[in-house]
């Protein structure tokens, strides 16, 4: 998974964001913490669509959800 747009390196507000959106997603989509390969590929899903430049909290959740219907 490239991380072009951030080179990899998130500070303190990107990170709580991403964080945000994860647990929500996670809670939306009743993924139980030991849904472990699940849970490791929204992360990596949500990351992606964040390195791509969706960095708004409301248009990440948007595009997540846009994404899980697709």
């Amino acid at each position: 998974m490239p991380l072009s747009r951030y080179g990899g390196i998130y500070g303190p507000a990107e990170l709580d964001l991403l964080q945000r959106v994860f647990d929500r997603l996670c809670d939306e989509r009743r993924l139980a913490k030991k849904d472990r390969e699940q849970r490791n590929q929204l992360a990596a899903e949500v990351i992606q669509v964040f390195d791509d430049g969706v960095t708004e909290e409301a248009d990440l959740l948007r595009a997540m959800s846009k994404r899980r219907r697709a």
